[in-house]
Protein backbone atom coordinates (compact mmCIF):
# COMPACT_ATOMS: atom_id res chain seq x y z
CA UNK A 1 0.00 0.00 0.00
CA UNK A 2 1.51 3.29 -1.34
CA UNK A 3 1.12 5.90 1.27
CA UNK A 4 0.58 9.36 -1.11
CA UNK A 5 2.48 12.66 1.04
CA UNK A 6 0.17 15.32 -0.01
CA UNK A 7 2.07 19.06 -0.68
CA UNK A 8 1.35 21.53 1.49
CA UNK A 9 -1.35 23.95 0.39
CA UNK A 10 -1.00 27.30 -1.15
CA UNK A 11 -2.53 29.14 1.82
CA UNK A 12 -0.55 26.94 4.50
CA UNK A 13 2.60 28.18 2.30
CA UNK A 14 2.09 31.92 2.86
CA UNK A 15 1.13 31.78 6.59
CA UNK A 16 4.53 29.77 7.00
CA UNK A 17 6.81 32.33 4.71
CA UNK A 18 4.38 35.47 6.53
CA UNK A 19 5.80 33.62 10.22
CA UNK A 20 9.37 33.27 8.62
CA UNK A 21 9.30 36.91 7.66
CA UNK A 22 7.88 38.42 10.99
CA UNK A 23 10.26 36.32 13.42
CA UNK A 24 12.89 37.31 10.82
CA UNK A 25 12.16 41.32 11.48
CA UNK A 26 11.53 40.51 15.22
CA UNK A 27 15.66 39.00 15.40
CA UNK A 28 16.91 41.12 13.78
CA UNK A 29 15.28 44.57 15.51
CA UNK A 30 16.52 43.19 18.96
CA UNK A 31 19.34 45.30 19.12
CA UNK A 32 17.39 48.36 18.44
CA UNK A 33 16.12 49.28 21.61
CA UNK A 34 15.30 53.07 21.04
CA UNK A 35 13.59 52.53 17.37
CA UNK A 36 11.51 49.51 19.13
CA UNK A 37 10.39 51.81 21.92
CA UNK A 38 9.88 54.87 19.47
CA UNK A 39 7.17 52.53 17.13
CA UNK A 40 5.68 51.26 20.25
CA UNK A 41 5.21 54.99 21.40
CA UNK A 42 3.12 56.10 17.93
CA UNK A 43 0.92 52.69 18.29
CA UNK A 44 0.14 54.40 21.59
CA UNK A 45 -0.36 57.48 20.72
CA UNK A 46 -2.32 56.52 17.42
CA UNK A 47 -4.71 54.52 19.88
CA UNK A 48 -5.88 56.92 22.65
CA UNK A 49 -6.10 59.84 19.17
CA UNK A 50 -8.49 57.24 17.75
CA UNK A 51 -9.91 57.21 21.48
CA UNK A 52 -10.59 60.62 21.32
CA UNK A 53 -11.75 61.09 17.98
CA UNK A 54 -14.55 58.25 17.98
CA UNK A 55 -15.00 59.15 21.79
CA UNK A 56 -15.87 55.18 22.50
CA UNK A 57 -14.29 51.85 23.60
CA UNK A 58 -13.23 53.12 26.72
CA UNK A 59 -13.58 49.83 28.30
CA UNK A 60 -10.97 48.71 25.64
CA UNK A 61 -8.50 51.24 27.17
CA UNK A 62 -8.56 50.32 30.22
CA UNK A 63 -7.95 46.74 29.98
CA UNK A 64 -5.28 47.73 27.67
CA UNK A 65 -3.73 50.09 30.82
CA UNK A 66 -4.02 47.37 33.38
CA UNK A 67 -2.14 44.77 30.60
CA UNK A 68 0.32 47.44 30.15
CA UNK A 69 0.61 47.69 34.06
CA UNK A 70 1.18 44.03 34.87
CA UNK A 71 4.22 43.98 31.70
CA UNK A 72 5.69 46.66 33.79
CA UNK A 73 5.74 45.04 37.06
CA UNK A 74 6.50 41.82 35.68
CA UNK A 75 9.41 44.00 34.30
CA UNK A 76 10.07 45.54 37.27
CA UNK A 77 10.60 42.06 39.27
CA UNK A 78 13.50 40.06 39.51
CA UNK A 79 13.34 36.56 38.01
CA UNK A 80 13.90 34.62 41.46
CA UNK A 81 11.88 36.37 43.91
CA UNK A 82 13.16 36.32 47.68
CA UNK A 83 9.97 35.42 48.97
CA UNK A 84 6.40 33.41 48.31
CA UNK A 85 3.06 34.12 48.44
CA UNK A 86 2.83 34.12 52.40
CA UNK A 87 6.10 36.44 53.06
CA UNK A 88 8.28 33.69 54.08
CA UNK A 89 11.50 32.72 52.20
CA UNK A 90 11.64 30.45 49.52
CA UNK A 91 13.98 27.69 48.57
CA UNK A 92 17.12 29.29 49.12
CA UNK A 93 16.79 31.55 45.57
CA UNK A 94 16.82 35.25 47.15
CA UNK A 95 18.10 38.73 46.56
CA UNK A 96 21.09 39.61 48.48
CA UNK A 97 21.54 41.07 51.63
CA UNK A 98 24.69 42.01 52.67
CA UNK A 99 27.52 43.61 50.96
CA UNK A 100 29.26 40.28 50.91
CA UNK A 101 26.24 38.37 49.21
CA UNK A 102 25.79 41.61 46.69
CA UNK A 103 29.29 41.14 45.60
CA UNK A 104 28.90 37.13 44.56
CA UNK A 105 25.39 37.75 43.21
CA UNK A 106 25.08 37.55 39.65
CA UNK A 107 23.75 40.40 37.40
CA UNK A 108 19.93 41.49 37.81
CA UNK A 109 17.60 38.95 35.64
CA UNK A 110 14.11 40.11 35.25
CA UNK A 111 10.97 37.98 35.33
CA UNK A 112 10.08 39.65 32.23
CA UNK A 113 13.02 40.40 29.56
CA UNK A 114 13.05 44.13 27.74
CA UNK A 115 12.28 42.44 24.34
CA UNK A 116 9.66 39.96 25.27
CA UNK A 117 8.27 43.23 27.86
CA UNK A 118 8.33 45.32 24.30
CA UNK A 119 6.85 42.86 22.26
CA UNK A 120 4.16 42.19 24.67
CA UNK A 121 3.10 45.43 24.88
CA UNK A 122 3.16 46.35 21.14
CA UNK A 123 1.04 43.12 20.50
CA UNK A 124 -1.44 44.34 23.68
CA UNK A 125 -1.78 47.90 21.65
CA UNK A 126 -1.72 46.57 17.99
CA UNK A 127 -4.91 44.19 19.19
CA UNK A 128 -6.49 47.39 21.28
CA UNK A 129 -6.68 49.29 17.75
CA UNK A 130 -8.48 46.63 16.08
CA UNK A 131 -10.92 45.71 18.75
CA UNK A 132 -11.71 49.47 17.95
CA UNK A 133 -12.79 48.34 14.61
CA UNK A 134 -15.87 46.08 16.50
CA UNK A 135 -18.98 48.05 18.28
CA UNK A 136 -19.61 44.50 19.82
CA UNK A 137 -16.34 46.24 22.35
CA UNK A 138 -17.92 49.77 22.65
CA UNK A 139 -19.35 49.07 26.15
CA UNK A 140 -21.17 52.19 27.29
CA UNK A 141 -19.28 53.22 30.73
CA UNK A 142 -18.41 56.30 32.78
CA UNK A 143 -14.70 56.96 31.62
CA UNK A 144 -13.57 59.34 34.50
CA UNK A 145 -14.60 56.29 37.02
CA UNK A 146 -12.02 53.89 35.30
CA UNK A 147 -9.77 56.90 34.91
CA UNK A 148 -9.96 57.37 38.78
CA UNK A 149 -9.88 53.40 39.66
CA UNK A 150 -6.81 53.05 37.50
CA UNK A 151 -5.04 55.71 39.13
CA UNK A 152 -5.86 54.38 42.44
CA UNK A 153 -4.59 51.14 41.17
CA UNK A 154 -1.36 51.95 39.80
CA UNK A 155 -0.43 54.19 42.58
CA UNK A 156 -0.90 51.16 44.95
CA UNK A 157 0.67 48.59 42.64
CA UNK A 158 3.96 50.77 42.15
CA UNK A 159 4.08 51.38 45.91
CA UNK A 160 4.03 47.89 46.86
CA UNK A 161 6.56 47.17 44.15
CA UNK A 162 9.08 50.01 45.66
CA UNK A 163 8.64 48.77 48.68
CA UNK A 164 9.72 45.36 48.01
CA UNK A 165 12.75 46.71 46.02
CA UNK A 166 13.65 48.88 48.72
CA UNK A 167 13.02 45.86 51.32
CA UNK A 168 15.57 43.81 49.30
CA UNK A 169 17.93 46.09 47.98
CA UNK A 170 17.92 45.57 44.30
CA UNK A 171 17.18 47.77 41.50
CA UNK A 172 15.84 46.84 38.08
CA UNK A 173 17.88 49.30 35.94
CA UNK A 174 20.95 48.23 33.93
CA UNK A 175 24.37 50.52 33.22
CA UNK A 176 26.10 47.73 31.30
CA UNK A 177 29.23 46.40 32.12
CA UNK A 178 31.87 48.88 33.53
CA UNK A 179 34.89 49.67 31.52
CA UNK A 180 38.34 50.66 32.25
CA UNK A 181 41.41 51.66 30.65
CA UNK A 182 43.49 49.64 28.42
CA UNK A 183 41.52 47.10 29.02
CA UNK A 184 43.01 44.02 27.19
CA UNK A 185 46.39 45.39 26.74
CA UNK A 186 49.26 43.32 27.72
CA UNK A 187 52.60 44.58 28.18
CA UNK A 188 56.15 43.73 29.35
CA UNK A 189 58.39 41.32 27.94
CA UNK A 190 55.75 38.44 27.88
CA UNK A 191 52.85 40.17 26.62
CA UNK A 192 51.90 38.09 23.23
CA UNK A 193 53.48 40.50 21.16
CA UNK A 194 50.89 43.30 21.76
CA UNK A 195 51.64 47.21 21.41
CA UNK A 196 54.63 47.55 23.81
CA UNK A 197 55.28 44.01 24.44
CA UNK A 198 58.37 43.83 21.71
CA UNK A 199 61.88 44.22 22.74
CA UNK A 200 63.54 47.39 21.36
CA UNK A 201 66.95 48.30 20.20
CA UNK A 202 67.74 50.14 23.10
CA UNK A 203 67.26 47.84 25.65
CA UNK A 204 68.94 44.43 24.09
CA UNK A 205 71.16 45.85 21.30
CA UNK A 206 69.52 44.52 18.55
CA UNK A 207 65.91 44.43 17.50
CA UNK A 208 63.52 41.71 16.37
CA UNK A 209 60.70 39.65 18.39
CA UNK A 210 61.79 37.20 20.93
CA UNK A 211 65.24 38.93 21.07
CA UNK A 212 67.36 37.71 24.33
CA UNK A 213 69.61 39.63 26.08
CA UNK A 214 73.50 38.26 25.45
CA UNK A 215 75.66 37.81 28.16
CA UNK A 216 79.61 39.84 27.64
Amino acid sequence: MDLQINPPTTNSTMTISVKRAIQYWLDKSTIHTFPRWILFSILLALFFLRIYLIQGYFIVAYGLGIFLLNNFIAFLSPLEDPTDVGGQRDDGLSLPSTNKEGKEFRPFARRLPEFKFWLACTRGVLTSIGMTFFSVFDVPVFWPILLMYFGVLFFMTMRRQIAHMYKHKYVPISFGKAKYKDAGKETGEYGGGMSGSIPTTAQYGHAGGGAVNRRR
